[in-house]
């Protein structure tokens, strides 16, 4: 027996009458939400789980009184040290904290990455108070968003309300609003974009649409404006790609780099995303456009249930005056003002 194997732990849970019909994998994905569903899918591969004694597959239907068994094997130590970062809450109950993330930190620890990330910030604030579900690496975790993207972020403050949080966005009841600018022009008004995201296995740092392995996503968006040069009769160089479409999109699934790599593949990759097509210099009527050091997106609201009672709650993240300021700046380019800017903008501000 390995090392590893000798430090393997065996969880056993049983299925209730409310969980029977879903399949072994996304169900043990919500008892064990430290640990990732492709994760689990190996430990399943590996004979690791046993469903009433027998081997188990990952697409199987679980059946009420079953037990499942899986043999977990210790992963590597990784642990969120206090560290006196600043955070900006945005809702705080003793079930519930709501943190208005910054772009360019990181969620939680991982490889290469031991501090400065938003779980750091949460143990020196919270200390214990937060839910252990996650592991001392992702205490209070229960989603995560790109080291670029700014926005809403839930942090579960004891473990049924992480369970509970983990049940609602399994079951897509959780509304996830985020702005995103565009490169080029959307034909229409709304629309939507049903591919399926896998990773990328020739550039492991991105995902793609190109798999037919990948999970089913959902993406929806609608136009708020269109910053169009063509249409005002200007010139277009190279970066600009005809110009942005200021969109408010919806995300109905979380898959990795959802927003950033359904639009890439439309074509309109998120400004600023470079790792997904966008111009690294962006320049209209050829003049160089300011800087933008992140990406142009923002998780602006959530809508969801209140773990403990149910009750409707909606929490807004203001859009980063940054990315306001950024919009501004074209709009001499586009025969549009600051103040248009900020009358589309007025519910995210």
């Amino acid at each position: 027996m390995s090392a590893s194997e000798s430090q393997a732990s065996v969880r056993r849970f049983p299925v209730s009458e409310e969980d029977a019909g879903q399949r072994l994998d996304r169900w043990l994905a919500a008892q064990l939400p430290g640990t990732s569903r492709t994760r689990l899918q190996e430990q399943i591969a590996e004979g690791r789980v046993r469903v009433s004694g027998r081997p188990a597959r990952a697409s199987q239907r679980i059946e009420a009184g079953e037990s499942v068994e899986i043999e977990l094997a210790a992963p590597p130590e990784l642990e969120a040290l206090p560290e006196p970062i600043p955070l900006s809450i945005l809702y705080e109950d003793d079930d519930l904290v709501a943190v208005d993330k910054p772009a360019g930190i990181v969620v939680h620890p991982g490889a290469g990455i031991h501090s400065g990330t938003v779980a750091n910030a949460l143990v020196h604030r919270y200390g214990g108070q937060l839910s252990t579900l996650g592991g001392p690496a992702r205490p209070g975790i229960v989603h995560r968003l790109d080291k670029g993207t700014s926005g809403v972020l839930l942090v579960a403050r004891n473990d049924e309300s992480h369970r509970q949080l983990v049940r609602e966005f399994a079951g897509r009841r959780v509304e996830k609003t985020y702005l995103a600018l565009l490169h080029g022009h959307l034909e229409h008004a709304t629309g939507r974009i049903a591919l399926a995201i896998a990773r990328d296995l020739r550039r492991r740092t991105r995902m793609t649409t190109r798999r037919r392995e990948g999970r089913a996503a959902l993406t929806t968006w609608r136009v708020l404006l269109r910053l169009d040069p063509e249409k005002q009769g200007r010139s277009t160089a190279a970066g600009a790609r005809g110009g942005f479409t200021l969109v408010e999109a919806g995300l109905h699934t979380g898959r990795t780099h959802q927003i950033r790599v359904h639009f890439s593949s439309a074509g309109h990759p998120v400004a600023g995303d470079t790792h997904y097509g966008a111009p690294r210099r962006i320049q209209v009527d050829d003049s160089p456009a300011p800087p933008l050091e992140r990406l142009w997106l923002h998780a602006a609201r959530v809508r969801l249930a209140h773990p403990r009672t149910g009750q409707p709650l909606e929490i807004r993240a203001p859009l980063p005056r940054a990315l306001r300021d950024w919009l501004v700046a074209l709009t001499p380019h586009f025969s549009i003002g600051p103040a248009e800017i900020d009358r589309v903008l007025a519910g995210y501000l």
